[in-house]
């Protein structure tokens, strides 16, 4: 029994030996490694910058491509977006650049820079003026009848450097976004889509600039460096209303001119005054800086100015001790106009109206000199007097209706006003529609405005930065002044040149040019005056601050 109950158990196999159990696991393992090696890395590789962002969110994958975009399209631009081209005689660098506020700068090395503001947009055109070539220049010296085909030249040259510079650009912000797309997601085809958007960006930023194109900016250049010296070697201002056609011609009497200044090394051209053109110079508020009246002397030599107008606060206290101050305004050059501000006295007026070459007005009084037939009237108030309470704007506005009274005796006897003058601007505004110009100071900042009935309103800056006192302020005060074109037959304002210099301690010069909206090109010119009484002031419709 025992025999027949052991034959029915199934006997227990045998363990295998430790060396074969070994070999199993080791062949197990290398089965596995390649699974585990993968699941190795992709737990520690960096994903690629699209998988960051959750589909579910495009937003901000879609700004992170604007933004690769943006900066690659601006590293292109600044690496090789610009372009070498001829134009005239002169050789010049032409580069697209981003900006806030578009425009065109000419820089014209080593005399200054020229800006237009020709467009707006986020892209601004700087073409740098390298160099005359001297071939060509000499061509010019040798042959002058061909300055004659110079202007026709140069709007070629600029013509054909604009479209290569179009051409250069959508290369450069195309190869700058795209490698910097590659860079970036190591993706092609995102990299390829951040050049397509660079290419749109381009082509909308040159659909704004083409859709805000101004080609009458160059009629108000903004001139800096030497060439603050420009508008007196560009033309006067009759020539630019008269000569004006299209923008690709002045813009090549502007380069030719640039070579004459070229040609003329160190030494600028001197001005050639038009003898058709009246020129005032228009100062106020000097405030006893003692700088003005060299400044003064040297815009009188310069834009052979005829007459001076000051519209007061010449001096600081008003007392006889700073009478000394006011010699200087007999020797300047040019005829002295002057009217009381709040801080110039009785006794400063006294001591003006006995000077050679000055000639004060006040209460309406009527003087002719160079040409302008001018009035104005004097402050009423003296602020520096602290024992008087200031008597406000109700007394400005009384003393100009002196001025106003004044100016419509002098229509009614035939002899309309030029120019009425008044130091606050507050008096000065009593003037509307008795005469087309009126000056005024006081506010030492400018202000240029059209009011209801048609007198143009132009408030000077500080020539005198203020005065002595500017050294007590962090910011030096600028230094201001404007030349003023006047038609010598209508006695109209042509133009005008805003003189703005660096205040104390600064040595920048700025030159703006400026053109009566009823002067621009296109414009329809107003009548003469005729003297006749019964003829009312022309109007004109408001305009913004030039």
């Amino acid at each position: 029994m025992a025999r027949v109950a052991r034959s029915r158990t199934q006997p227990t196999a045998p363990s295998a030996p430790l060396p074969l159990r070994l070999l199993r696991a080791t062949l197990d393992g290398v089965r596995r490694l390649p699974g585990t090696v993968r699941r190795h890395y992709r737990s520690r590789r960096t994903a690629p910058t699209s998988a960051l962002v959750p589909s579910s969110h495009p937003w901000p994958r879609a700004l992170g491509l604007a933004g690769v975009t943006v900066l690659g399209a601006w590293l292109g631009l600044l690496v090789i977006g610009g372009i070498h081209a001829p134009v005239g005689p002169m050789d010049t660098h032409m580069t697209l650049r981003p900006s806030l506020t578009g425009g065109t700068r000419i820089n014209v090395s080593p005399l200054g820079d020229l800006e237009l503001s020709s467009h707006h947009g986020p892209v601004r055109l700087d073409v740098d003026v390298d160099r005359l070539d001297p071939v060509r220049s000499q061509d010019l010296v040798d042959h002058p009848e061909r300055f004659a085909g110079l202007q026709a030249q140069v709007t070629h040259d600029v013509t054909r450097g604009t479209a290569g510079l179009a051409l250069n650009a959508c290369a450069a912000v195309a190869f700058g976004a795209t490698a910097l797309g590659l860079a970036v997601y190591r993706r092609p085809r995102r990299a390829l889509a951040a050049g397509g958007l660079a290419l749109a960006l381009l082509a909308t930023s040159g659909a704004a600039a083409y859709a805000t194109w101004n080609p009458k900016s160059v009629l108000e250049p903004k001139f800096s460096g030497l060439l603050s010296s420009a508008p007196s070697v560009v033309g006067n201002a009759r020539n630019i209303v008269s000569e004006f056609n299209v923008y690709q011609q002045e813009l090549a009497r502007l380069v030719t001119n640039v070579t004459k200044l070229y040609d003329a090394t160190s030494t600028l051209p001197t001005y050639q005054p038009d003898p058709t053109t009246i020129r005032a110079l228009h100062v106020s508020d000097i405030h006893l800086n003692p700088g003005s009246w060299r400044i003064i002397e040297s815009l009188v030599e310069q834009y052979r100015i005829d007459v001076i107008i000051d519209t007061g606060d010449t001096m600081d206290h008003g007392s006889a001790a700073e009478n000394h101050f006011l010699d200087p305004v007999s020797t300047l050059g040019a005829p002295y106009v002057w009217v009381r501000g709040n801080h110039d006295s009785r006794t400063t007026q006294k001591y003006l109206t006995g000077r050679k070459h000055v000639t004060v007005l006040d209460d309406g009084r009527v003087t002719q000199v160079a040409g302008l037939r001018i009035a104005g009237v004097g402050d009423p108030q003296f602020t520096p007097d602290r024992s008087v309470l200031p008597a406000g704007d109700p007394s400005e506005r009384t003393a100009g209706g002196k001025l106003a009274d004044s100016l419509r005796t002098q229509r009614l006897a035939g002899t309309p006003v030029d120019i009425a003058l008044a130091h606050n601007p507050t008096a000065a505004t009593e003037a509307d529609g008795l005469a087309p110009l009126a000056l005024a100071g006081h506010i030492h900042h400018r202000e240029n405005t059209m009011l209801p009935q048609g007198t143009r309103l132009m408030v000077e800056g500080s020539t005198g930065g203020g005065g002595l006192r500017a050294v007590q302020n962090k910011k030096p005060e600028q230094v201001r002044a404007s030349v003023l074109y006047m038609d010598r037959t209508t006695k109209r304002l042509q133009a005008w040149d805003e003189i703005t210099l660096g205040g104390l301690g600064l040595s920048r010069a700025e030159v703006s040019r400026h053109l009566p909206r009823e002067n621009q090109p296109g414009a329809t010119p107003r009548p003469p005056r005729s003297p006749s009484p019964s003829v009312e002031p022309s109007t004109s419709p408001s305009e913004s601050p030039g």
